[in-house]
């Protein structure tokens, strides 16, 4: 039966995150580390109370791991259980680490025999499975990014180096360098350009054990800039999303963004 759950977690990591009462996420065991040899263990679910285990697991098939001189490091003892993946990445380098899951997606619909026929998939895998004839075809390009931050030493900024595809998070404020008490500032680009206007929400961990979800909304400035004041140590999930017609895939006549992160803020 998990398998059969799969594909609709592609398609949901790959749709705004906003749409959904489900939170997607990874959840690194701790994301301050030094050490000979140290390693954390990251979790990575889809689930309706923020850094729970209750409802789907987050496939790793596009899991990548950034070491701070921008290589890729194995993830290793990956699986994935009923409500969650897991697997464990070895910090051999000083420095952050970039921990993401990046979806890149195409969803399409057309006409045939009379009915409506769906369709989703990798850009790769459009031209082999779409008829190059279907009627009235409409396709919506989609990219996804779910990522977190773990620093072995000192902080550094190389796996923060945007790639110009999709939403992407530039820290102004280190995220493994937030305090309760402290502000923290990050900027968002779009494409590789600086986004005014997007929502942003951020939400503390432990929304299961209280009544509401106490999450804060700030918008984006013309830097694409956002601050958000910590008030209480823990896990935290930012997460924005957008749509628009900049595809860069000819068949496609919109797309949508998403983004979400998880930071942790330490007390002082």
């Amino acid at each position: 039966m998990l398998r059969s759950f799969l594909p609709a977690i592609a398609l949901l990591v790959c749709l705004p995150l906003s749409a959904f009462a489900h939170k997607v996420w990874l959840l690194p065991s701790q994301t301050v580390l030094s050490g000979a040899e140290p390693l954390v263990t990251v979790d990575a679910a889809v689930s309706n109370d923020l850094f729970y285990f209750n409802h789907f697991p987050l496939r790793l098939d596009n899991l990548v791991v950034t070491a701070p001189d921008g290589s890729t490091v194995e993830a290793e003892n990956q699986a994935t259980l009923r409500y969650r993946s897991v697997f464990d990445v070895p910090l051999k380098k000083e420095g952050t680490y970039r921990i993401a899951v990046n979806n890149h997606g195409l969803f399409g619909s057309w006409e045939e025999d009379g009915k409506r026929r769906r369709w989703r998939g990798t850009p790769e895998s459009f031209a082999k499975e779409v008829p190059a004839d279907a009627k009235n075809l409409q396709v919506s390009e989609s990219i996804g990014r779910v990522e977190t931050f773990v620093t072995n030493g000192a902080p550094t900024e190389n796996v923060f180096k945007p790639t110009g595809k999709g939403i992407e998070l530039v820290p102004v404020t280190h995220p493994n360098d937030l305090y309760a008490g402290e502000k923290g500032t990050f900027r968002f680009l779009v494409d590789g350009k600086p986004m005014a206007g997007l929502t942003v929400e951020v939400i503390r961990g432990g929304t299961r054990y209280r009544d509401t979800q106490d999450d804060v909304q700030v918008t984006t400035n013309e830097k694409g800039e956002f601050t958000v004041e910590w008030k209480e140590p823990g896990m935290y999930w930012l997460e924005t999303s957008a749509q628009d017609s900049n595809t860069q895939i000819s068949q496609a006549q919109n797309r949508r963004l998403s983004y979400a992160a998880t930071v942790e803020v330490l007390p002082q």
